[in-house]
């Protein structure tokens, strides 16, 4: 076991963004992978024109690249937001805008992994009226997801770089993952089990895989310190995905780590070696 025996694909929101949009799914499959994630692309509107979903969508086939996540709208990412479901306003309304838009996307390219952010607490506003809103809002994108066959993911962040996001926790994903299940009855919500985000809350990854591998829709890592390639920082990541792997997960590894002071495909040399 180890790297090699990983499915891993790359993240082009935070790999190969020196690159224009279009560009990265041919240097993906330049540095060797065939499937790739991203987050969503235009973070102006959850509503882009059906023309530069086309033109993603054929740089996509034309590279020979699978897209296997996509993120819902989730606000400025990168930038200070952190999802748009759970904020009762515009945001929200640009949230549920976006359900049909990027699961009409997702089915497109074939993508069967959709992520939902959560978004974070804003100031003056019940908690709770935020929860029984994100409730609402992933119900619909659970059911919008289950349509076309895909997986709506829940993601725990990191304290740390993200004060204000709720699910700090993987036990505090799970909770939303149970909740979403049980109003739609259909089971395809899953936790998105980020080996660096859940290190950096200082959670126990060996404890959480054993816990959750079978809840599991999807893996990202990075290393900890420095959101880095693998050996760039301290965590045992090839024996982690070991780990998963032997508790049953056999789903993809995105590589979602910033490649440093170069260009994004010189950061590879961890899996080649």
């Amino acid at each position: 076991m180890g790297y090699p025996d990983q499915r891993f694909d790359v993240n082009l929101s935070i790999l190969f963004t020196e690159l224009p949009l279009l560009e990265r799914p041919a240097a993906a499959a330049a540095a060797g992978f065939t499937a790739v994630e991203l987050w969503w692309p235009w973070i102006e509107t959850p509503t882009p024109p059906q023309a530069e979903l086309d033109a993603l969508r054929k740089a996509l086939d034309d590279a020979g690249t699978q897209l296997v996540g996509l993120n819902f709208y989730a606000g400025r990412l990168p930038g200070p937001d952190r999802g748009a479901l759970s904020l009762p306003g515009a945001e929200s309304d640009r949230f549920r805008a976006n359900i049909e838009v990027a699961t009409t996307f997702a089915a497109a390219t074939g993508c069967r992994a959709l992520n939902a952010l959560y978004g974070n607490r804003v100031a003056g506003v019940d908690p709770a009226v935020q929860d029984e809103l994100a409730l609402e809002n992933l119900v619909s994108a659970a059911r919008a997801a289950h349509g076309i066959g895909a997986d709506l993911l829940i993601e725990a962040l990191n304290g740390p770089e993200s004060p204000h996001y709720p699910l700090l926790s993987a036990p505090a994903a799970i909770e939303v993952v149970d909740a979403v299940d049980e109003a739609t009855g259909l089971g395809n919500a899953k936790f998105l089990l980020d080996l660096y985000h859940l290190s950096m809350n200082g959670e126990d990854l060996s404890q959480v895989i054993k816990a959750y591998a079978a809840r599991t829709g999807h893996v990202q890592i990075a290393d900890n310190p420095g959101r880095g390639a693998p050996g760039t920082g301290s965590l045992p990541l090839e024996r982690l995905l070991d780990e998963l792997a032997d508790a049953g997960y056999t789903g993809r590894i995105g590589l979602e780590y910033k490649p440093g002071d170069r260009p994004s495909a010189e950061s590879f040399g961890w899996l080649r070696s």
